[in-house]
């Protein structure tokens, strides 16, 4: 039922169509130009496709900059994560204090995180193990959402565009910043709709949609670096954004940061090209019309309408290859979401993190994803391929983990922190090849399904790190630190699916080998095309 004229174990279609060059269409190579409108993909025998795989570095960043549709992409990310950059060390120091105050009777002047760690009183304790607890709560529901509706997003997407869904994902986001700006105008207001508002927004997942777009327009060789690109503009954006938190007050910098967030939701709402085809919406509603013939009574329809969520997450039960990746999307999900939720209240607690400390931290990660993603990510992948790179960056994972639960100084936090930006490289990669292995009227479905299963873990990640804290914080052998000992152990699980993945449909290097083969047995008449 879920098949849409593609076949999932790439077999060759002949093209029919009266053209003097012999060629052949193939839905899911990892290696094809795809013609602009077309929901095939068509290797032929001229050399534009060895001109695309053969491209430079310089080559590609001038491609993609040309390209309508990514740039303007990679500007919203810029201006998204200097707007959430800039309030993440905001965010746990107004939480704190305000939960301290409110709830356990601190009446101190000076707020929680102004004093010396060693002199904090212990209502601000109590008030840091609230905020911690209700950011892992916001983020499970926020999470449990994406999961719900995220393919769906998607799959809607791919029929009715890109730009809609995106304005109304962004449009969500803006009322946590709303909120943050309100609680330090009214100093009686409750962090609940803070967080409330947090959990809301994650009922639209415009993430997911992005990289959607992207895939609507790069060729699939070029998918990987591309996606690196976005998570380099988010680097630098986070890379800066701190750092104004040191010259500005807390209520000055919430201001800052939702007239941002406002500004990328204008920029969409006016700016944003769309990039999906009317050719390919159109062949995408025609297949969900094709769902939906058995269909015979209004009972019928509203059923469904309840099961479409779950009928498109199960996109990734339709082979080994998906299966696999919804593995690694979930263990490496638990870890990273943890790791992004929590360790900024861990090295306040632990470590005596202050505002500039945090700023520092974000401004090393930033250029250090920044070279990441748009030095390393392209040649790692040309030279050891799509699947041995995200063995290396959940390796990566592992150890960076386990020097987090280890650290005693921020010295040795500041190095696992920035070795962690080596990790980023999975992300990329795993998108790319989710979007190579789907026909052009499912990419929004495929990236909203994996996406759903890595909030998923994003949910349950916070969650199950904050148990194992809270279970063993007094240990004497890591204390603290063994709620990231733990992440290092699912990351080495995470590497060993990794290792599963079949080389064929993962590499694009792979295959790009295989089809120079069959257009060259082509040109000599061995295989009858």
């Amino acid at each position: 039922m879920f098949e849409t004229g593609t076949n999932a174990d790439n077999e060759l279609h002949t093209d029919h169509s009266p053209t003097p060059k012999r060629s052949f269409i193939t839905h899911l190579s990892m290696d094809e130009c795809q013609a602009p409108g077309d929901g095939t993909r068509l290797l032929d025998t001229n050399d534009t496709c060895e001109g695309q795989r053969g491209s430079s570095h310089s080559e590609f960043l001038r491609q993609f900059m040309k390209t309508s549709g990514p740039p303007q992409i990679i500007a919203v990310c810029l201006l998204i994560s200097l707007a959430l950059g800039s309030t993440i060390g905001v965010v746990p120091a107004v939480v704190e204090d305000r939960y301290a105050r409110l709830k356990h009777g601190y009446d101190g002047e000076a707020s929680c995180l102004d004093i010396p760690k060693v002199d904090r009183p212990k209502e601000c304790l109590f008030g840091n193990e609230d905020a911690q607890n209700s950011a892992a709560i916001s983020g499970f529901i926020a999470n449990a959402l994406t999961f719900a509706t995220s393919s769906l997003m998607g799959s809607i997407s791919d029929e009715r565009g890109r730009v809609g869904i995106m304005r109304i994902g962004i449009g969500l986001s803006l009322l946590a910043p709303l909120n943050l700006v309100l609680m330090q105008l009214y100093p009686n207001m409750d962090p609940f709709l803070y967080y409330a508002s947090h959990a809301i927004s994650g009922a639209v997942s415009w993430m997911a949609v992005a990289l959607s777009a992207i895939s609507d327009v790069m060729p699939p060789v070029w998918r990987a670096p591309s996606f690196g690109l976005v998570l380099a503009g988010f680097s630098m954006g986070f890379a800066v954004s701190p750092i104004l938190a040191v010259f500005m007050s807390h209520l000055t910098i919430s201001i800052f940061s939702l007239s941002i967030l406002v500004i990328g939701f204008v920029f969409v709402s006016f700016y944003m090209p769309e990039t999906l085809s009317s050719e390919a919406a159109q062949k995408a509603r025609l297949n969900r019309v094709a769902e939906m013939r058995v269909i015979e009574s209004e009972f019928d329809m509203w059923k469904y309408y309840a099961m479409r969520p779950i009928n498109d997450l199960l996109i990734l039960n339709r082979n080994t290859l998906f299966r696999l990746m919804s593995a690694l999307a979930f263990f490496s999900g638990c870890v990273g979401s943890a790791d992004l939720a929590l360790f900024i209240y861990y090295v306040e607690e632990n470590l005596g993190f202050n505002a500039k400390d945090i700023a520092v931290l974000f401004l090393m990660r930033g250029l250090s994803g920044i070279f990441v993603q748009t030095v390393i990510l392209k040649p790692l992948n040309s030279v050891i391929g799509e699947r041995r790179v995200i063995m290396f960056a959940f390796s990566v994972g592992a150890l960076h983990n386990y020097l987090y639960g280890v650290a005693t100084s921020k010295r040795m936090f500041f190095i696992a922190s920035t070795i962690a930006t080596m990790t980023s490289m999975s992300f990329p990669t795993i998108s790319a090849i989710k979007a190579n292995n789907v026909d052009e009227i499912e990419q929004g479905r495929i990236q909203g399904a994996l996406y759903s299963l890595s909030s998923l873990a994003s949910a349950i990640g916070p969650m199950l790190l904050r148990y194992i804290y809270h279970q063993t914080k007094d240990n004497a052998l890591y204390g603290k630190g063994t709620m990231f000992v733990f992440g290092s152990g699912l990351y080495v699980i995470a590497t060993f699916f990794a290792c599963m993945l079949p080389e064929q449909k993962t590499n694009s290097k792979y295959s790009s080998n295989d089809s120079k083969k069959l257009r060259r047995l082509a040109g000599y008449g061995t295989l009858d095309l």
